[in-house]
């Protein structure tokens, strides 16, 4: 998001489009536009920012992209997932006003200039009401007024009440793979309690989101990682912030004595964790970048912590120390970590 580009983000997801493809992967859930409001939420790292317009423009040009190479968007997490504190449970009372300017605008306008595939429903409750059951907002916001013809998808786990959750708008549960919920439908429906009509929209929805996949396997695609792996580098570059240059120190000289200081300079950071994480093709180190650019310095390396706490701190800082105040200039890569027993 800090390139404000939708451009170079309508490349990212032409390219995310054509690994899917490759690897095939019909639906990619992505991308992530809940406004960024909690600084602890765990999916900060995939939400695009702030501002409802910037991640509305920017998740546009993203969906675009992708669909555009046959893989079909999930839109998530809609909606007002914006905290990780009982995530499964918490209630997110918001009134109408700024729901709809703030948390609600960056879905609409993805929904309704993008047509994504599929929005997935979150965890949480909306104003007491669990999302996934959540009949004005599934069906009243997203499909009637806005206009919204895709399936709604839960995500993993979120559904407590398949049949509730299937009268208020939300059509394929996940994961798939129970007998019980398909069971609790048809007894619905043969006890007058869900309309069977509903029924019918809610598989001709899933049949078209089908057809829409098997469409897409037909195109073909090639993945170039060099290519990707450039555009992944043009991006870092493009969202590079740089509040302040004091006497012009960047760029840096490839001369002199150059510290690096930080265990991330040798084992970078670059992703979440769990259903987040990924495989890439190639990473480069920073560690190995600042020697190749820097052919004429002498480069030092000092970790200055530990990501395993097998090491002994104060050495550790000792040795950062010495080793930065030996240097012209330092480089210090710094970032939260997690250890065995504690967040640090």
């Amino acid at each position: 998001a800090q390139s404000w580009d939708t451009n170079l983000v309508e490349q990212v997801g032409a390219a995310l489009g054509a690994e899917a493809r490759a690897l095939g992967v019909d639906v990619l859930l992505g991308p992530g536009i809940n406004i960024k409001r909690e600084p602890r939420c765990g999916r900060n790292f995939e939400y695009f920012s702030e501002d409802p317009l910037l991640s509305g423009e920017l998740g546009t040009a993203w969906v675009r992209g992708l669909q555009n190479r046959g893989v079909g968007a999930s839109v998530k997490h809609f909606a007002a997932n914006n905290q990780e504190h009982e995530r499964m449970r918490v209630s997110a009372d918001i009134d109408e006003r700024p729901l709809f300017e703030i948390y609600l605008r960056a879905f609409q306008r993805v929904v309704t200039r993008a047509r994504p595939w599929t929005v997935m429903a979150a965890y949480n409750r909306l104003n007491g009401t669990p999302v996934t059951e959540n009949r004005w907002l599934l069906t009243e916001v997203l499909r009637e007024q806005w206009g919204f013809d895709g399936v709604v998808v839960s995500d993993w786990g979120a559904v407590g009440d398949r049949v509730a959750a299937l009268a208020a708008g939300l059509d394929l549960q996940m994961p798939g793979g129970y007998d019980e919920p398909d069971k609790q439908i048809v007894e619905a429906v043969e006890s007058g309690l869900l309309d069977e009509e509903r029924v019918d929209a809610m598989a001709a929805r899933v049949i078209d989101l089908a057809r829409k996949a098997e469409a897409g396997r037909r195109l073909t695609t090639t993945v170039d990682p060099d290519a990707h792996h450039a555009l992944a580098r043009e991006v870092a570059q493009r969202c590079v912030v740089l509040l302040k240059n004091d006497d012009g120190l960047l760029p840096l000289a490839p001369t002199g004595r150059i510290a690096v200081v930080g265990p991330f300079a040798v084992d970078a950071r670059y992703q979440g964790g769990g259903s987040s994480h990924i495989n890439p093709t190639r990473i480069d180190v920073p560690l190995d970048e600042v020697r190749r650019l820097a052919v004429d310095a002498e480069v030092a390396f000092a970790p200055g912590f530990s990501l395993t706490q097998d090491d002994d701190p104060v050495a550790l800082r000792e040795e950062a120390v010495r080793t930065a105040s030996d240097a012209d200039v330092a480089v210090v890569l710094l970032g939260h970590y997690r250890t065995s027993s504690s967040p640090r």
